[in-house]
C-alpha cells in the first residue's frame, strides 16, 4: 500500500513533519496526532486507576492487593479486544470504520468514569475496553499501509510514531494526575480530562482523513480482489513464505510478554512505591505520584527522533540489527532498569523515603528498551503480516500484551506477601520483588538472543 496524494495537509502535520522527518508520509503525523490524543486518554486514566481503587477519601477503599488484580485484570482485556477488533475491521467494517467506533467508545468510556459514582466507574472501564479493541490494532496497522514492502522508512516511522504516543501519554499523565490530586476537584476531573483527549484525536481524524490518508483503510481486505501487489483475499491458503512469517511473529510474541509483564509495573508496584517510599516534596512543593509515570514518555519524546535516526542510518550501511536482536537488547535493558529500582527498594525498607533518583533512573533505562522493542514490533508485524490478516495479527501482538499485563497484576498482587518474604527470601523486603523482573527480563533477552538466527531466517530478508 503506497501513501495517499494528500490535497492539503492541515498546518499541524506540515509543521510536525518538519519538526520530525521531511521523509515520512503526511499520513503519518496525521495518525500521529490522533493516537497521541487517544493515549493522552488511556495513559491519563491509568495513571489515576489503582491510586483511585486504594484511596480512601474520594475512593473506593480497596485494598492494594485488589487493585492490583483489577489493574492487571483491565490492562489485560484492553490489549485482548484488539484481536477481536482486528478480526472484524480485516473481515467486516474496515480499518477505518473501526478506528471511528472504538473512539466514540473511549470518549464515552472516559466522560462515563467522570460521574461519582461506582456503578458508572465499572460501565466506564467496559467501553474503554470494547473501544480500545476497535481501535489500537487498526491505528497501527493503518501507520503500516502507509508504506511499500520494502520501505526502509518503515522502522523510522514506527518510532516517530511512537513518540506521539508517548507524548499524549506525557501531557495525559501531568494534566489528569494534576486534576485528580487537587483537593478542589477530585478524581473524576482527571477521568473527565481524559475524555476530553479523545473527542480532540476523533475530531481531529474525522477532518482530515480524506485529505491526508485518502482512502487508505476504507475497504475491508476480505472483500478486496488480488491486487497489483499480488495480495489475495482471506479464504485464499498461505504460502510457505507466509507461514514463516507468521511463525516469526508468534515467536517474537512470546518474548513481548517477558517484557510487557515487567514494564507494566510502572503502573501498579513502581505507581505504589512512589506514592509511599519516595521523598515527593521538592522546593517546597508536593509531586503528585503519578508524575512519575511521566518520565517514560518524557524519555521517548526526547530519544525517539535519536533512535529513528539510528535505525535509519544504520539501515543505510546495511548494519541495522535485525528485529530479535533489538528485542532482546530491549528486555536487557528493561532488566538493566529494575536493579535500581532493588536499590531503591532495599534503601527504603523500615519506613524510609529515598531520592526520586531511583525512579528516574529506573524509567530512563526502561524507556530505553522500550525503544528497542515496541515501535520496532509494531512495524515488524506490519512487514511480516499478510494484508489480508494484518489487522488481525496486529491484535494477536495486543494479545501477547494482555497475557503480559495479567500476569504482571497478578505479581503486583503479591508484593506485600513477598516483601515479607512468605514467597521466597533472597535480598529481603521489596528488593526481591523488584528483583523477579532482573530475572526474567535478562533470561528472557538471552533466549531471544540465542534464537535470534532462526527467526530472522523465518523473516526471510524482512529483519
Amino acid at each position: 500500500m503506497t501513501e495517499p496524494k494528500p490535497t492539503v495537509a492541515p498546518i499541524y502535520v506540515r509543521a510536525l513533519k518538519r519538526l520530525l522527518d521531511k521523509e515520512q508520509p503526511d499520513g503519518l503525523y496525521l495518525l500521529f496526532s490522533v493516537e497521541m490524543w487517544e493515549r493522552f486518554s488511556y495513559y491519563g486514566m491509568r495513571a489515576l486507576l489503582v491510586l483511585y481503587l486504594t484511596a480512601t477519601v474520594g475512593g473506593l477503599g480497596w485494598s492494594k492487593e485488589d487493585a492490583a488484580n483489577l489493574y492487571g485484570n483491565y490492562t489485560a482485556l484492553v490489549y485482548l479486544t484488539p484481536l477481536i477488533g482486528g478480526y472484524l475491521a480485516d473481515r467486516f467494517i474496515g480499518i477505518h470504520r473501526s478506528m471511528v467506533i472504538g473512539a466514540t467508545l473511549i470518549t464515552l468510556g472516559h466522560f462515563t468514569l467522570a460521574l461519582p459514582s461506582e456503578k458508572a466507574f465499572f460501565i466506564g472501564l467496559a467501553l474503554i475496553i470494547i473501544g480500545t479493541g476497535f481501535f489500537k490494532s487498526n491505528v497501527s496497522t493503518m501507520v503500516g499501509q502507509l508504506y511499500s514492502e520494502n520501505d526502509r522508512r518503515r522502522d523510522s516511522g514506527f518510532t516517530v510514531f511512537y513518540m506521539g504516543i508517548n507524548m499524549g501519554a506525557f501531557i495525559g499523565q501531568i494534566v489528569c494526575g494534576s486534576l485528580a490530586e487537587d483537593p478542589r476537584l477530585g478524581w473524576h476531573y482527571g477521568f473527565g480530562a481524559a475524555g476530553v483527549g479523545m473527542t480532540l484525536g476523533l475530531i481531529a481524524y474525522l477532518r482530515n482523513k480524506r485529505n491526508v490518508l485518502g482512502t487508505i483503510g476504507e475497504r475491508p481486505a476480505e472483500r478486496a480482489k488480488r491486487t497489483t501487489d499480488g495480495q489475495l483475499p482471506a479464504t485464499a491458503p498461505l504460502s510457505r513464505e507466509e507461514k514463516h512469517h507468521v511463525a516469526a511473529i508468534f515467536i517474537l510474541l512470546f518474548f513481548n510478554v517477558f517484557f510487557w509483564l515487567a514494564f507494566e509495573q510502572a503502573g501498579s508496584s513502581m505507581n505504589f512505591f512512589a506514592n509511599e517510599r519516595t521523598d515527593r516534596l521538592v522546593l517546597g512543593y508536593t509531586i503528585p505520584a503519578p508524575w512519575f509515570q511521566s518520565i517514560n514518555p518524557l524519555v521517548i519524546i526526547l530519544f525517539a527522533p535519536i533512535f529513528a535516526r539510528l535505525w535509519g542510518w544504520l539501515a543505510k550501511k546495511n548494519r541495522e540489527p535485525s528485529t530479535p536482536v533489538k528485542m532482546a537488547t530491549a528486555l536487557w535493558l528493561l532488566g538493566f532498569g529494575f536493579v535500581f529500582m532493588v536499590l531503591g527498594a532495599s534503601n527504603s525498607d523500615g519506613g524510609l523515603q529515598v531520592s526520586p533518583l531511583w525512579l528516574i533512573a529506573a524509567y530512563t533505562f526502561q524507556t530505553f528498551g522500550e525503544l528497542c522493542l515496541s515501535p520496532v514490533g509494531l512495524s515488524m508485524v506490519t512487514k511480516l503480516a499478510p494484508l489480508r490478516f494484518a489487522s488481525l495479527l496486529m491484535g494477536s501482538w495486543f494479545l501477547s500484551s494482555a497475557i503480559a499485563h495479567k500476569l504482571g497484576g497478578t505479581i503486583a498482587a503479591a508484593v506485600e506477601r513477598i516483601e515479607r518474604g512468605e514467597v521466597f527470601h533472597l535480598l529481603g523486603g521489596q528488593a526481591d520483588f523488584f528483583l523477579i523482573f532482573v530475572v526474567t527480563s535478562g533470561v528472557g533477552g538471552a533466549l531471544l538472543f540465542a534464537v535470534s538466527p532462526i527467526v530472522k531466517k523465518l523473516m526471510h530478508g524482512r529483519a
